[in-house]
């Protein structure tokens, strides 16, 4: 992998994630240089408009263009936000046959590009189009990484900390699997306020349940967003953000990615939702967590889920 130029990040896909993710990027002053790519080029202009009109309130300068594939070249990350969205009554493995076409059209044009950096992936199904930026792209798996359960994980922090009144960022619990239905919580090693889940759980029987329906909340809730407005944009937008920004910084800091797993878990060969440690040559080591017997049935289940689908096209 060559030294990128700068922090410059490439979005391809400009619609509601990808301008969300853009918004956040240029707040947080994160990057030098943004490049985006879409086909709607009317709608992109205006966006890189407005996008720099607002930076002049941001942080630091980010320099914000219309792109093209070229940008590629000297680009630290390409992050592809593009392909068909998720629709009202659609799961995302709904829109697996269609996206990965999609996706792997983008990823052979950005290599063709010179490109020698680190790939985020969020388009949907994010798992499966992951692994596809993997194959397709014949970087090392470490250089490619999905955005995975990094909002599913966000979410239930947030529901955790709204039921023990506690701020989300010192509540500790991972949302692991597949980012979609057979998603899991693990609740045996999370920990609220530094007080362990587990001890929670053994001095209250009633808990389990109350969780239980907390996670299906947060499970479901893409699909409820979407009924109201259309499209999840502002949460993921910001994920993505914190993942670039774990990546640029060279953090080594535990984010709930997307990540080829090589054992861990008793699984390989497959991208899923779980802790990996992220720095600036991407996906440093899967971390494993100590999960139940019951939750490593249903991280089976997630695993035997996407990988059902992913034999039909690898």
């Amino acid at each position: 992998m060559k030294e990128a130029v700068g922090n410059k990040v490439v979005l391809i896909g400009a619609g509601d994630v990808g301008v969300a993710y853009a918004f956040a990027l240029v707040n947080q002053g994160t990057i030098d240089h943004l490049a985006m790519i879409d086909i709607d080029e009317k709608k992109l202009e205006g966006n890189v408009m407005d996008l720099n009109h607002g930076s002049v309130w941001a942080h630091s300068p980010t320099r914000i263009t219309s792109g093209t594939y070229e940008d590629c070249r000297d680009a630290a990350m390409v992050v592809i936000c593009a392909g068909a969205p998720q629709k009202p009554g659609e799961t995302r493995l709904d829109l697996v046959d269609k996206n990965i076409k999609i996706i792997s059209s983008i990823v052979k044009e950005v290599m063709a590009h010179g490109f020698d950096g680190i790939f985020l992936v969020a388009s949907n199904p994010v798992d499966i189009l992951t692994y596809t930026t993997w194959k397709v792209s014949g970087l090392d798996w470490q250089r490619v990484i999905g955005s995975g359960t990094i909002l599913d994980s966000a979410r239930f922090r947030y529901m955790l900390g709204e039921l023990y009144e506690t701020a989300p960022s010192s509540v500790h619990s991972y949302i692991i699997g597949e980012h979609g239905d057979t998603e899991l919580p693990v609740l045996s090693s999370a920990t609220i306020a530094g007080v362990s889940m587990r001890r929670k759980l053994e001095k209250d029987p009633e808990l389990e349940p109350r969780l239980e329906a907390i996670f299906e909340t947060t499970r479901d809730a893409a699909y409820h967003i979407i009924d109201a407005k259309g499209s999840t944009s502002y949460g993921i937008g910001m994920g993505l953000a914190r993942i670039t920004r774990a990546v640029l910084q060279n953090q080594n800091v535990a984010l709930p990615v997307s990540a080829l797993l090589h054992g861990e878990y008793g699984h390989e060969d497959v991208y899923i939702g779980t802790p990996a440690i992220i720095n600036r040559q991407g996906i440093r080591r899967v971390v494993e967590l100590e999960i139940s017997d019951h939750e490593q049935e249903r991280l089976d289940h997630s695993v035997r889920t996407l990988q059902e689908i992913q034999s039909k096209f690898f």
